[in-house]
């Protein structure tokens, strides 16, 4: 199996907040790998933008840096790395003021290249750069602007930032990123749907019995404590990440394959997600060990009521989903660092084999990390003598056996999505009313927290969580799977 790489046309990406931690970790080691990989044409520019004082030669040895230190693999950097950096430039910029951009402006001189802008910065700047970029004749026409989350806090942040967005920009230019819909196990899922007969007219309440979606950390917050101490997990992670993976496996197919066809099927499903219950929503913080601090001591504040994990039960009110509940659960520090959608088909109508084989399901599991693959647990007879004894396997397969070192050679999640907006494809990039939706749905679940006044439960590192989440699955007569690597 060989992967094919589609160059781009030549380009011009400024990356505002250049120098931030996202640009060293993320966003600068995936654009040398798409250079490496030979989809960059070799006249296109990367231009980092910050306030900190800094030359092109300083941006060039910073580039080398994160590089070395985030993508590491040697012999690509001794091929490569001298010819992406000289691709590469900087220029000292004032995001709030007009310090920098006539610099900027006579960097970008070709207005019939594609010209692409990464807001890699806190919301609170995206208002002062759109403005900016218009102001000083930045914004060709064919121009897009890229920007990180989170988007707003709640429905009416996430309305204002839009509008303010919406003033420069329209919606054809705008693209929100969410690293998860980059990953190749999450867009394998509408493979697995959409391209098998064998799948789709079993996807409905009429053989599905429930769906599990979870997102684990083993880690703490770390040093994010500032920032996730004002989020928590349900704004983090619930609202954004689990709500893509929850559209993605439940909505319909969409008529074709383009951004706004899936987009639409998308934001059906969240508008017909049905309010979530008071007992049907659990939250918890971490407690501390011996060894590692307790959620309180990481954020530095042992009044807050802040969750580190959410874990609900939600209902989709249409045809396809009713009587079938979907599990979704996220936290940290919990027993390990996994991610998976699992879908858990009913029982067989009837058993011709007698009570003695056991209680047996299919589950088709997507894995997203680590070990990111597909598995269907099928039933079979137990083999050797002493009568039919069924037992269930699993048919595997895992990206890095299945395709073998070819496996390593697949983008990650920011290399697919930076290229997505060179070619001007917003499939797998979310709308603004998608984005709007998703916090109508978030909303009143926080506000119900706020109006109770009810803390967290406590959970022990290392756990699959606060025992209160156990319940809300157990007492359905259901369990969550097991979190492992």
């Amino acid at each position: 199996m060989v992967s094919r790489v589609i160059p781009v046309q030549p380009f011009d990406l400024v990356i505002f907040g250049g120098t931030g931690d996202l640009a060293r970790r993320k966003i600068l080691p995936a654009l040398f790998r798409r250079f490496c990989a030979g989809q960059m044409a070799e006249d296109a520019r990367v231009i980092g933008a910050a306030r900190s004082e800094m030359d092109g030669a300083g941006y060039r040895a910073f580039a080398r840096d994160a590089i070395a230190e985030f993508d590491g693999d040697i012999a690509m950097m001794n091929a490569h790395l001298g010819r992406f950096l000289e691709q590469v430039d900087y220029v000292t910029v004032d995001a709030t003021g007009d310090d920098g951009w006539p610099e900027l402006a006579q960097r970008l001189t070709d207005p019939e290249r594609i010209r692409a802008f990464y807001f890699s910065v806190g919301p609170t700047l995206f208002g002062p750069l759109a403005t900016r970029v218009h102001e000083h004749g930045l914004a060709s026409p064919g121009c897009r602007i890229v920007v990180e989350k989170p988007f707003g806090r709640d429905l009416a942040s996430a309305r204002a930032l839009n509008a303010v967005l919406a003033e420069h920009f329209n919606e054809t230019q705008i693209y929100r990123i969410d690293h998860y819909l980059g990953k190749e196990t999450v867009q394998n899922l509408m493979a697995i749907r959409f391209a098998n007969t064998l799948f789709e007219p079993l996807w409905n309440s009429q053989y599905v019995d429930h769906i599990q979606i979870t997102v684990a950390e083993s880690g703490g917050v770390g040093t994010r404590g500032g920032y996730y101490d004002k989020s928590g997990a349900m704004r983090d992670m619930m609202q954004n990440h689990i709500m893509q993976l929850l559209c993605l496996t439940a909505m319909e197919p969409p008529a074709k394959y383009d951004p706004d066809s899936v987009r639409d099927e998308k934001l059906k499903v969240i508008r017909a997600l049905d309010p979530v219950a008071p007992d049907d929503v659990v939250r918890g913080q971490y407690e501390s060990t011996d060894t590692l601090p307790g959620y309180r001591n990481e954020v530095e504040n042992r009044d807050t009521t802040t969750e580190s994990f959410v874990a609900l039960k939600a209902r989709i009110g249409n045809w396809r989903w009713a009587g079938t509940p979907f599990y979704l659960r996220t936290g940290k520090r919990l027993r390990a660092r996994a991610s998976e959608i699992a879908v858990v088909f009913k029982d067989a109508p009837h058993s011709i084999f007698g009570a003695d084989a056991g209680r047996h399901r299919n589950i088709l599991t997507i894995r997203l990390q680590p070990n990111e693959g597909i598995e269907m647990g099928v039933t079979i007879k137990e083999p050797g003598p002493g009568g039919m004894r069924l037992v269930d396997v699993p048919l595997d397969m895992t990206f890095s056996e299945a395709l073998g070192p070819e496996a390593e050679d697949i983008p990650d999640a920011y290399e697919r999505l930076i290229m997505d907006v060179i070619r001007g494809d917003q499939t797998l990039f979310m709308r603004g009313d998608e984005v709007e939706a998703a916090w109508g749905w978030t909303d009143p679940i926080i506000e119900a927290w706020q109006t109770a006044g009810t803390p967290p439960a406590l959970y022990s590192t290392g756990s699959s969580g606060p025992d209160d989440a156990l319940a809300l699955i157990h007492r359905d007569g259901r369990r969550w799977r097991e979190i492992k690597p």
